[in-house]
């Protein structure tokens, strides 16, 4: 991959897929799109593989759209070329993703940073929606993302001024859960990460689709859904482990079967 570093096992049971477009600060072009994709799918894939970081560098988890690539084009060269479908494709990745985040998070880069289950940010991450200021808007889920994420108000300040808000400010209004210095917000999230790895897979992958479902459904039919899930976990392995672990007083060990 040209613009993608993928470690499968960076630490046990957890991969790290880092964006290398370092010159651009990592702006989201479609090859780089199409990279991300292919490698959650393939991590998705790897039974070794129970959790995933994302991440980019200090200086940017990703810009934004690559605006040179996409000045030019028509409505229908968008419509074409459609390559939100393919970052609904990344959203549809089963198992936990943590997005690590140090510098910008803009535009399709906090759009990307949205589709994560869980982010961890260094003090220099900076998060927006900075496409009013060229004259167009979020496209590919930063009005609706970022309005469950923050609520309506702070996502309507965010979107039709395109101003910044700052790792501290994105924690309190929810869209951040950890807050790291520069040199150990990756740290962090291996950290929760390797938390996340010693639980389940099967538990951890049902938890997510009923956490997901919360967001796309009414209560009774969330609550449904959630109910199926718990009573499907009872036909692991893992269950059956988990709780004899319990009763017998010792730590379990999780196969995800």
């Amino acid at each position: 991959m040209e613009f993608l570093l993928v470690t499968p096992q960076a630490r046990p049971g957890v991969a790290l897929v880092q964006l290398n477009r370092p010159k651009e600060l990592n702006a989201l072009n479609g090859q780089l799109v199409r990279e991300i994709r292919d490698a959650l799918q393939a991590l998705d894939a790897d039974e070794a593989v129970r959790v995933v970081i994302i991440t980019g560098n200090e200086r940017a988890f990703a810009a934004g759209a690559d605006i040179k690539e996409m000045a030019g084009k028509t409505a229908v060269d968008m419509f074409l070329d459609d390559r939100f479908a393919t970052l609904e494709q990344i959203r549809k990745f089963r198992k936990p993703l943590i997005g690590a985040v140090s510098g910008f998070a803009l535009g399709g880069g906090c759009e990307l940073a949205m589709t994560c289950d869980m982010l961890v940010a260094s003090e220099t991450a900076q998060f927006g929606q900075p496409e009013i200021r060229l004259g167009t808007m979020p496209g590919a889920g930063g009005t609706q993302r970022l309005a469950r994420a923050v609520g309506k108000a702070k996502a309507m300040e965010m979107v039709l001024t395109g101003e910044f808000i700052s790792a501290h400010e994105a924690h309190r209004v929810g869209l951040v859960n950890r807050v790291a210095p520069v040199g150990q917000y990756l740290e962090e999230a291996y950290r929760l990460a390797a938390s996340i790895a010693a639980m389940s897979p099967v538990a951890a992958r049902l938890a997510k689709e009923s956490i997901n479902r919360a967001f796309e459904t009414p209560l009774d039919e969330g609550l449904h859904f959630e109910r199926k899930n718990f009573y499907l976990t009872f036909a692991s392995e893992d269950q059956k482990e988990g709780m004899a672990a319990f009763v017998e007083k010792r730590k379990p060990d999780f196969k995800g079967k």
